[in-house]
């Protein structure tokens, strides 16, 4: 998460679809250019260094998809949720040659991205335009049990639509992973985690292995933040995480088996009929 900035007249920027804005600035705090919509921070990438992940949940995304498979491996991916596509040049900075598949509802957010943040040149990243759960059921047969990553960050605003956060929603996710495919959900919640023990809740119901990394202050449920639910049916490659995570930038913990299992005691599974959208932060938030 980040911060509301005063509008440049100078920022290119483009009106979405649902009426929004969304523009493209320089970061004010380290190289690289951020997305921001509505004044909400949404990506940060930096052209010249695509490994450098400013953002401290995309760093914990980072962390776990360096441990998938073989180190420099191509994967395929999808990606629900284009942003900035800054995990899409994390990974082909990273994995040279994965072929990689964007689901994205704002055509004007591709567009402005596209135009002053531009993909590498060569890279096999394609980007769909359309609703996220919608796009997964319309994705080339041929990924069916093919993907060793799929990443779901949707966000409308500042929360993520309710119909992407069902046991339905999962399970149609699920059918695109291999064997040892890995699921990363970036969750946003506040104090109490209601929202948050209801998702790996949700995500449990789905996959045998789910693990979670989060801020130690955002996992105790102290403060509005981002959660990284990682799922997948095989066990999860995170034997060095823990010394990754508390290396920084803030320390970070990492649950799994019977702490995850204690997180979502007695929260609900979601449903299509019981759905709502992430929690709402204050707009105090993103001042910084």
């Amino acid at each position: 998460m980040g911060r509301a900035r005063a509008r440049d007249a100078e920022n290119p920027r483009a009106r979405l679809e649902h009426g929004g804005i969304a523009e493209v600035a320089a970061s004010e705090f380290t190289t690289g250019f951020e997305l921001v919509v509505d004044g909400t921070p949404q990506s940060h990438v930096d052209l010249d260094d695509p490994t450098h992940l400013h953002f401290e949940y995309i760093v914990r995304m980072g962390a776990v998809i360096d441990q998938v498979g073989e180190p420099g491996r191509p994967l395929t991916a999808v990606h629900l949720g284009a942003g900035a596509l800054t995990i899409p040049r994390y990974v082909e900075a990273t994995r040279p040659g994965s072929r990689q598949q964007v689901i994205e509802l704002e055509a004007p957010l591709v567009q402005l991205v596209r135009e002053y943040l531009p993909l590498p040149r060569g890279a096999s990243i394609r980007i769909r335009i359309g609703d996220a759960r919608a796009g997964v059921g319309k994705l080339p047969a041929a990924l069916q049990g093919q993907c060793d990553l799929v990443v779901s960050d949707v966000f409308s605003g500042a929360q993520t639509p309710a119909h992407l956060t069902s046991v339905e929603f999962y399970r149609e996710v699920a059918q695109l992973l291999a064997p040892t495919g890995i699921l990363l959900v970036n969750i946003a919640d506040g104090p109490g985690l209601a929202f948050a023990r209801r998702q790996v809740a949700t995500v449990s119901a789905v996959f045998a292995e789910v693990a979670l990394l989060a801020d130690t202050q955002v996992l105790k449920g102290r403060r509005f933040g981002n959660l990284v639910v990682a799922a997948s049916a095989s066990p999860l490659p995170t034997e060095w995480l823990p010394r990754i995570l508390a290396a920084g930038p803030h320390p970070a913990k990492i649950a799994q088996g019977d702490e995850v299992a204690a997180f979502a005691e007695g929260a609900r599974v979601v449903t299509d009929a019981d759905a709502v959208a992430s929690p709402r932060p204050d707009a105090s938030l993103f001042l910084r």
